[in-house]
């Protein structure tokens, strides 16, 4: 379900000013309890029912529009004009008005974290790529040492060309820090989930 049957508002939501003000509004609540009983309405029916001018309806529509209280409807219709006739109606929605945050402005809160963990991320990941030697050109390299050592004194040790080349298997060190990473932001979101 896409649509809440309720809109959840923090005090600290700037959403709670726009409700405070539709509920302290004569105006807004004439609106309401017009598309109540008539269930639908444009800008103009509720200016001619309320003997409301134009203008202070739009201004209020905006209002309930912004605090969603109503909502606009699917249909509408053209004047004689051509001008697009928007109808609205009541959202049906409960507001429940919290002192708390809601999680998504938690979530919101953690979000730079993310973003420095991917970058860090990315820079390892791009250090392991500069600094590390493609295999073709170490294997010419050993092969380089290795005629070089067959011709040596025999005092000098041989080496095989697999012995000097670098060892490239395992987990590549991004890995690491992007688990690790993970793994810090996990444990402090769950220490301080309660303070955000």
């Amino acid at each position: 379900m896409t649509d809440n049957n309720y809109i959840l508002v923090s005090l600290e939501d700037e959403k709670s000013k726009a409700i405070a003000e539709v509920l302290s509004s004569k105006t807004c609540k004439k609106i309401i309890n017009y598309l109540a009983e008539s269930k639908e309405a444009s800008q103009k029916d509720l200016s001619v029912a309320l003997k409301i001018p134009m203008n202070t309806v739009e201004y209020n529509i905006k209002k309930l529009l912004s605090s969603g209280f109503i909502k606009k409807r699917k249909n509408f219709f053209w004047s004689k004009k051509g001008k697009k006739i928007i109808m609205y109606e009541l959202s049906k929605k409960s507001v429940v008005i919290s002192h708390k945050k809601p999680n998504s402005s938690k979530i919101k809160s953690i979000l730079p974290a993310f973003i420095l963990t991917l970058a860090g991320t990315f820079a390892v990941w791009a250090y392991e790529k500069i600094k590390s030697v493609p295999r073709e050109i170490a294997l010419q390299r050993d092969e380089a040492l290795y005629a070089l050592t067959e011709n040596a004194a025999d005092t000098v040790s041989k080496v095989q060309p697999n012995d000097l080349l670098p060892i490239t298997t395992g987990t590549p060190l991004w890995v690491f820090f992007l688990a690790g990473s993970l793994i810090t932001i996990l444990i402090i979101s769950i220490v301080n989930w309660r303070k955000l």
